[in-house]
Parts: C-alpha cells; sequence; structure tokens
C-alpha cells in the first residue's frame, strides 16, 4: 500500500530532467524622442539702414553715412539736394525664426546616460532667406557620480555662447556684444565636488565662418587642419555661474602676393613669409541669480573672432622695424555687455553693450597701407573704420509656457572715423556716430 503512494515520487525522480530554458535576452532601452519648438514672429522698426541677417531681423549695426554729393557740392547746389542715402527707415514682419527640434533620450553607453537633440528653423542660405538650416546635431554622453563628467560630439553652441546668453527679445540675442555661433565640435566638460570644473572644446568652422581675401569661408580654418581650441574654468552654485577662459584661432591664408622685379619688370609671386593667423581670445563671464533677478555679464579680449559673429578681423601685416617682414597679425577689440532682468510672468529687462576697436599688436602696421589702404585688411562683412559701438537696449515681456509677447526698444550708436595703418580708428577732424533705433514687437507660440 505503502507502495502505491510512493510510486509518484519515484516516477518524477527516474524522469530525466528539462533542459533549462535559455535566459530572454534584455529587451533594449529604447529612444525616447520628446518633439518641441515654437512659432515666432517679429515685427521690426529701423530708423536708419542696418547691417542685418536673416531677412532684417537679425540686426547688428547702423551703415556708415553715405552722401550723394559732398558738402562743398552742397554748397554750390543748395543744402536741400544733399542727404544720406542710408538715413531711410526699414519695417520687417517675418517668421523665419520658426524653429522645430527633437529631444533625444537613449540607453546607457560606456556607463553613461545618452542623449542628443536635433533643432532647425527657416532661416538659411537661400535666394527667398527661407531654407531648412541645421542648428544643432549633436549626441552627448553624461557620467554621475561625485565627479560629473559630459562629452558633447556634434554641431552645438560654441562655448563662449551656449546656454549663457542675454536676456533680451532680438534675434541677434545682444551679438556683436557676445560671441554668437554654432559650430561642429568635440566638447568636454567635468565638474569636481567642490563647485570648479573645466571645459575643453576643439571646434571647426562651418556655418559661421572668417572672412579673408576669399570672402567669408571655413577653409582658411580647415586648411590650417588644428581646430580652434577653448579651456574654461568654471565655477557654479545656487546663485552664481562664472567662467574663466581662453579661445585659440589658427588660420592658414595662403595668399600669394606679387613682386616687381626691378631689372625685368614682371611680377613675381611668392607666400607671405607667414601664411598663419594665430589669436588668443581671454574671456570671463560671471552670472548672478536671486528669485526673479538675474544678472549677466561678460568682457573679452576679442581677437579675430569675425567667425563668431563679431566685428572683427585680422590683417597682413609689415613690422615697423622691418618693412620687409610680412605676415598675418589678428586685429583686437575689447567687447563687453552687461544685463539686467527681474520677473516671471511679466518680465523686464535692460541690455548694455560696448565694442572699443584696439587695433593691431604694438609694433604692427597693415601691409601697403599707404598705397592700397585696407585691401589687405579683412573684417567681418567688411566694415573697417569703427572706432568704438554701444547699445542700450530695455524690454517689457509677457511669458506663460505656451505664449510670449513683448516689446523691446534697442538704440545702437557707432562711431566711425579714419582708418589708420596700425588697425586703430582715429578721428582726424572726421569722428562721426550714426545711431539707429530699431523697436522690435515679439509674438511667439510655444509647443
Amino acid at each position: 500500500m505503502y507502495v502505491f503512494f510512493l510510486m509518484p515520487a519515484v516516477a518524477a525522480i527516474a524522469q530525466p530532467a528539462k533542459p533549462k530554458e535559455k535566459a530572454k535576452p534584455e529587451t533594449p532601452q529604447k529612444v525616447m524622442i520628446t518633439p518641441y519648438g515654437f512659432v515666432r514672429n517679429y515685427l521690426n522698426f529701423d530708423s536708419r539702414r542696418t547691417m542685418t541677417v536673416c531677412g532684417g531681423e537679425y540686426n547688428m549695426i547702423p551703415y556708415d553715412e553715405d552722401w550723394n554729393i559732398t558738402e562743398v557740392q552742397a554748397a554750390v547746389y543748395g543744402d536741400e539736394e544733399r542727404f544720406d542715402r542710408n538715413a531711410v527707415p526699414e519695417t520687417h514682419l517675418l517668421a523665419l525664426s520658426t524653429r522645430f527640434g527633437l529631444k533625444l533620450e537613449g540607453p546607457q553607453l560606456l556607463g553613461a546616460n545618452s542623449s542628443g537633440r536635433i533643432e532647425t528653423d527657416f532661416a538659411g542660405f537661400g535666394n527667398n532667406n527661407t531654407v531648412l538650416r541645421l542648428r544643432l546635431a549633436y549626441m552627448r554622453l553624461d557620467w554621475g557620480g561625485k565627479i560629473g563628467q559630459s562629452l558633447t560630439i556634434g554641431q552645438d553652441w560654441h562655448p563662449l555662447s551656449g546656454d549663457i546668453m542675454p536676456e533680451v527679445l532680438g534675434m541677434a540675442a545682444g551679438a556683436p556684444f557676445r560671441p554668437h555661433s554654432r559650430t561642429p565640435q568635440v566638447s568636454y566638460t567635468c565638474w569636481l565636488p567642490w563647485r570648479f570644473g573645466f571645459t575643453a572644446a576643439a571646434l571647426w568652422q562651418y556655418q559661421f565662418t572668417s572672412p579673408g581675401p576669399d570672402g567669408e569661408s571655413a577653409a582658411y580654418a580647415n586648411r590650417a587642419l588644428a581646430p580652434e581650441l577653448f579651456v574654461g574654468l568654471n565655477y557654479s552654485d545656487e546663485r552664481i555661474n562664472a567662467q574663466l577662459g581662453v579661445d585659440y584661432t589658427n588660420l592658414d591664408i595662403r595668399r600669394e602676393i606679387a613682386i616687381v622685379d626691378g631689372i625685368s619688370g614682371l611680377e613675381l609671386y611668392k607666400h607671405l613669409d607667414e601664411s598663419h593667423c594665430l589669436s588668443f581670445s581671454p574671456t570671463l563671464y560671471f552670472q548672478y541669480t536671486e528669485g526673479k533677478f538675474a544678472m549677466k555679464f561678460r568682457s573679452t579680449l576679442a581677437e579675430n573672432l569675425g567667425h563668431l559673429t563679431m566685428l572683427s578681423g585680422y590683417a597682413m601685416v609689415t613690422k615697423q622695424s622691418d618693412p620687409s617682414f610680412m605676415g598675418y597679425k589678428p586685429m583686437r577689440s575689447s567687447v563687453s555687455y552687461l544685463n539686467f532682468a527681474y520677473g516671471t510672468r511679466w518680465r523686464a529687462d535692460l541690455f548694455l553693450g560696448y565694442q572699443k576697436n584696439l587695433g593691431l599688436a604694438e609694433g604692427y602696421n597693415i601691409a601697403g597701407f599707404a598705397l592700397v589702404g585696407a585691401d589687405n585688411l579683412y573684417m567681418k562683412k567688411g566694415v573697417d573704420n569703427i572706432n568704438s559701438i554701444y547699445r542700450v537696449a530695455p524690454s517689457i515681456s509677457f511669458n506663460t509656457s505656451a505664449f510670449n509677447i513683448g516689446l523691446e526698444y534697442e538704440c545702437t550708436a557707432v562711431t566711425y572715423g579714419d582708418l589708420q595703418a596700425d588697425g586703430t580708428v582715429a578721428g582726424n577732424d572726421n569722428l562721426r556716430q550714426v545711431v539707429n533705433h530699431r523697436i522690435c514687437a515679439l509674438v511667439k507660440y510655444n509647443f
């Protein structure tokens, strides 16, 4: 009888063991995609013709005076016949800066959280200025822990631009007083436990390029092989965000110059003694926030930062002590801005910007200046007779999560004069200030 009850147990033991089921492979974490963007319209009024891009939305400076006749001719024909061709008001209403983007959140890679971003708008290059353009396209790896680290590869904001923009309504976001560029790069940031960190980046030119003998082009930087470099020391706490850094740029100009043979009279061509233009631009940034109040400040000793939408560049030069020497040296300028903002739903802002032209380094002159003038000076947008610039721009805005509306007044004044051999701009009784008054109305719908 006991055998009868034990038979099922014995049978179970006697049966061969079932093979273990193979472990199912883990389902890979899917990439999460979050769309975002806005529809943005600017209505701009300018009191005179200005240097702009993006159909007039991106404002830089007013153009110099352009008189139809000289003062001597006006004395003969009458003052009523004399007028400044650039003293013409203009208006624009455009939605070119309407933006669409995708935020990407992906699986862990190399022990780091992976993410990315793709962003575009309609302010690209084309006959009608409504071409879809690439703004951002990068991947990022973030490692947490006591020492936070992040690695970014792709097209992102230049380290001198980034998330530290002044709070203004205009599309130029403070340029030309603020470095402005999005560019291909490899950027690394490390944060240490005691609130300090550092940033190092290698950058290449693409959409924002340097001026030169063949016009604005990325070729000068690409031929140099070595990328643009940036290193910065960072500090951040609950109220303060600060950075002290330096930007290094290397351009390979490779221009041939003609030398007339004294015997035969033939033109002989040779490369310059130094075809590279090296520049170093130290910069200081400081931001303070407390409740509804925010203050931002940046000051840069800019050397050849034309590719960062600043009125900067470089020149083919000779040494004052050795006129036979020829090479390239950067133009220098001191550029700063100060920005105050207060409020949340209703927000008031004030932007103050100033730039002073410092010319070439001591001991250098523009090559052939007495003969060809500014032909060997390569400045952003070709403007080479600026002594100084200032801007005052107050604004008021109403903001919700889905809607923004605001009004901004922007006064930009440029002191023009006569270019000197050392790259500075002096008066010679001809310094003149040209002012543009811009009114900008913003309507923006966010999604």
